[in-house]
């Protein structure tokens, strides 16, 4: 018995030896660890990648937007000449028709439709809505906001179907069939009813930054991680993931316009003073890093745990240069505005009618003389950016799709050189054959949704334009 117990306890010894003295090498699986480092490293590329993206489209979605106090004014101006000089020369003939390019109707109809958008509004008195809003409690407001975010969501995604067939009615050559349409009150009201939406998501910002004990500001926050909770889970793909990246985009954006509204709105309440706006501010920044801090995470594990290569957001930078590129040609089919609107989901009219209320509401417009002077000062500012941000994206969306350009040549070119080369490396003359045959010039539509394929095949179309 004592030898088999002191075997026992020399086994035992033996094990617990082993146990301190096992060693292994990383370099045993060398693959396996190169790729584990290279997906952290990837992991912690992704936040500036999201970022190259997201200011990309935001740029975007700031040229939609500033487009409807800018050049839209500018252009319903020609749009009337062009009417009035076709109604004065119908009544001198009255066999000529009263000619309108199709751009310049639409242009009228966007203008029509912030008017009226504008006008429903201006009866709504914002200072009732903001105590009424105040009154209520923390988890009635709660629940109320976000469910105008669900409201938000969805009428921005049907907005631009909305003045799409606005626009089409108005335009399209048949024209019994322009007189059968008569949806066009219901679209109005439907802009109308999203204008309304936007005013009160304002206001529940603006009472949630400015209340005194601040308990609705972290809840409002919390959904941040509601939506990282519910979107790092699912499957994603590249089209998905970038349908995801463009309603990210847009959702800053319309973000930072809301707290724009409510900095203009406080600021107007304590009489223009340096210490609200910086406790003003500071809420702000809190509201805003939150929301970029849960855009990086979200990014980051959805592209680990699907496996999706970071370059694809380069991809997606590509189709918004593409995008932009196609709504400047000669045979365009949409203005940049709406393929933004489209792409994003981002309708600017609303938002353009809530921020003209608010500020009409909080800056003086007391004398002629000093009204006139502030508008002409704001629409110079906002020109002058408009012209800057507009050449900052042309130029970027050239330099881009020419750099893509390059590559898919090469190939085309080594690729026809091989089948000329073996096929029929002369013709009858003796002359070397094309190594490309160029196709005649016209356009090449484009779907303009987030449902596009993301390979390299989805810029050939650029190589002849």
């Amino acid at each position: 018995m004592i030898i088999i117990f002191f075997f026992f306890l020399g086994t035992l010894w033996d094990f617990i030896l082993i146990e301190f003295n096992r060693g292994y090498s990383l370099e045993n699986d060398e693959k396996e660890f190169s790729d584990r480092r290279e997906k952290i490293y990837t992991f912690m590329k992704v936040p500036l990648e999201v970022e190259r993206f997201i200011f990309y489209g935001i740029c975007q979605c700031a040229d939609s937007f500033l487009f409807v106090y800018t050049f839209l004014p500018l252009r319903v101006f020609v749009a009337l000449k062009s009417l009035i000089c076709s109604s004065l020369s119908k009544f001198k003939d009255k066999h000529d028709k009263i000619q309108l390019t199709a751009a310049e109707i639409c242009d009228l109809l966007k203008m029509a439709v912030l008017i009226i958008c504008f006008m429903m509004l201006v009866p709504l008195d914002t200072s009732m809505i903001y105590h009424l809003i105040k009154s209520q409690s923390v988890i009635k407001l709660y629940i109320f906001f976000n469910m105008l975010e669900v409201g938000d969501k969805l009428l921005s995604s049907f907005g631009q179907d909305i003045l799409d067939a606005l626009y089409w009615t108005a335009t399209e050559p048949n024209t019994s069939q322009l007189l059968k349409d008569k949806t066009n009150f219901p679209q109005y009201i439907i802009l109308v009813s999203h204008s309304i939406l936007v005013l009160c998501q304002t206001t529940i910002l603006n009472v949630a930054i400015n209340s005194r004990h601040k308990a609705l500001l972290p809840i409002m926050m919390s959904n941040n991680f509601i939506e990282f909770n519910g979107s790092v889970f699912k499957k994603f793909n590249e089209t998905t993931l970038f349908e995801l990246s463009c309603s990210d985009v847009r959702e800053r954006f319309h973000l930072f316009i809301l707290l724009l509204m409510v900095v203009v709105q406080t600021l107007k309440e304590y009489q223009w003073t340096s210490e609200s706006f910086g406790e003003l501010m500071l809420n702000c920044m809190y509201i805003l890093i939150s929301e970029v801090i849960i855009d990086w995470l979200k990014h980051a594990f959805i592209t680990k745990f699907n496996e999706i290569n970071l370059s694809v957001y380069n991809n997606y930078i590509l189709n918004f240069a593409k995008d932009t590129v196609q709504s400047y040609y000669k045979k365009a089919f949409s203005d940049h505005s709406d393929v933004v609107a489209r792409r994003m989901g981002l309708i600017p009219i609303p938002l353009g009618v809530v921020i003209t209320k608010v500020l009409i509401r909080c800056v003086p417009f007391d004398e002629l003389l000093m009204s006139i002077i502030i508008l002409l000062s704001i629409f110079t500012c906002l020109f002058t950016f408009k012209i800057v941000n507009l050449v900052y994206i042309l130029g970027r969306a050239s330099k881009l799709t020419d750099l893509h350009k390059t590559p898919l040549l090469k190939n085309n070119f080594i690729k026809n050189d091989i089948v000329n080369t073996t096929i029929s490396p002369q013709n009858k003359d003796n002359k070397p054959s094309l190594l490309v045959e160029v196709p005649p010039m016209e356009h090449i539509p484009i779907i303009m949704n987030s449902n596009v394929s993301m390979k390299n095949n989805f810029f050939k179309s650029l190589l002849f334009h």
